[in-house]
């Protein structure tokens, strides 16, 4: 073979060859990554991730056990926190709520879950705000569904609040003008039966019945003299106030309005009560209003029960996703009467409404109005037979309250 052939003719097998060698080094390279160890992230980071989240977390598994719930998860739904409930059947572990066994039970059935939905916890009497998810496997076989949730009942508090103070205002407007309008004829009367009774000294059948006039009419004068005052905003006047020493005057101030009979007031105040920032004036009224109810409800026999102690509530900072804790000083007041009736229990604090033939109906809706007004809360438990107990939640330190605070109609059951 001449020269220049056998030249060519290598250069050309180099060529080919090149291209081969290549793919060799490229297949050991794949290798060694293959071959490389891949990072795992240990099982304990994903437990403390679970339950580091300020959410609820509730896994199920297809079988319809509880694969994960954290702590946040119990404090929401009232449980005792148990190790041992991973693994057990959701439906019981969360027996005393059908409407979270239910959303979770027709978990499987849906392909596409609620987003950002709410649930009320009527047990509880929350509300959560929640999303729910399949769990899917490498292949997309659904292998579970989780449960990611959050207790939005102080938002939801806080708008009912602004509902309320809506409705209120309105009513208000109304209200003041009818009011005025009343007050003057009223006065009026009153004035000229005082004046025709010294007239009628010689006729017992007519002072009686003008007797009755002017009770009716100072009646009705206290009517008008109630609507104002509920109508009207609060002007607070905030200073450091001792719940003890206010309780105190409180049930005397009640027992002159009502005769006590033999009813029996027990006080048991923690010693430890903090001072609080409110109006000594508002609060007197408030708990006055709740002793005087209580007293008209026992008749003058039976047990009213004075309870306080500190506590810590969630309240809502600067946006509804800061949740802090602040301290509050929690009141009840609890009588062993006959309980409220449950048809009437939903309209107790609504203005105007009363079961009491000489009632204004105003008492509740001004205790609510000034509750609301020091940023606090209002709840009532009853029974029929066994009584009623007011809970009344005031923060030590209300979050938006100055020195003198403007506050219009609003409040929260």
């Amino acid at each position: 073979m001449p020269l220049a052939a056998a030249n060519h003719a290598t250069a050309r097998s180099r060529r080919v060859a090149a291209p081969a060698s290549e793919v060799r080094v490229a297949r050991l390279a794949d290798a060694k990554k293959a071959a490389a160890p891949v990072a795992v992230v240990d099982e304990t980071f994903y437990r403390q991730l679970v339950a580091s989240m300020r959410n609820g977390v509730l896994a199920i598994t297809r079988k319809g056990t509880i694969a994960v719930i954290n702590d946040v998860a119990y404090r929401v739904f009232g449980l005792p926190n148990r190790p041992d409930d991973v693994g057990k059947p959701f439906a019981e572990v969360l027996r005393h709520h059908p409407e979270v066994l239910r959303l979770l039970g027709g978990a499987f059935d849906l392909s596409h879950l609620p987003n950002r939905a709410e649930l009320r916890l009527r047990s509880l009497g929350k509300v959560i705000g929640y999303t729910l998810c399949h769990v899917k496997d490498d292949a997309g076989a659904i292998g579970g569904a989780v449960l990611f949730f959050k207790d939005l009942t102080h938002v939801e508090q806080l708008e009912e609040r602004e509902r309320l103070r809506d409705r209120l205002a309105a009513l208000g407007e109304m209200a003041a003008g009818i009011a005025h309008e009343l007050k003057n004829p009223l006065a009026g009367l009153e004035v000229m039966a005082g004046l025709l009774r010294r007239q009628l000294q010689d006729s017992p059948d007519a002072l009686s019945i003008l007797n009755d006039i002017v009770s009716e009419a100072r009646l009705a004068n206290a009517i008008v003299h109630d609507m104002l005052e509920f109508v009207r905003p609060l002007r607070l006047q905030v200073e450091k106030v001792v719940i003890t020493n206010l309780l105190r005057d409180a049930i005397t101030m009640a027992e002159s309005k009502v005769s006590p009979g033999e009813t029996r007031v027990i006080a048991q105040l923690a010693p430890d009560l903090p001072k609080i920032s409110a109006d000594p004036h508002q609060l007197s009224q408030l708990f006055t209003n709740l002793l005087v109810n209580a007293y008209e409800a026992l008749g003058g026999k039976g047990t009213i029960t004075i309870t306080g102690w500190r506590e810590d509530i969630e309240t809502i900072g600067e946006t509804t996703l800061d949740v802090l804790q602040s301290p509050a000083v929690r009141i009840d007041i609890a009588d062993d009467g006959a309980g409220i009736p449950g048809e009437v229990l939903d309209r107790i604090f609504d203005p105007f409404f009363t079961s009491k033939p000489e009632g204004s109906g105003l008492g509740l809706a001004i205790v609510r109005k000034i509750v609301g007004a020091h940023e606090g809360s209002i709840d009532v438990a009853t029974r029929p037979g066994e009584g009623t107990c007011f809970r009344v939640m005031l923060p030590v330190a209300p979050l938006s309250m100055s020195r003198e605070t403007f506050s219009n109609f609003h409040g929260r059951v």
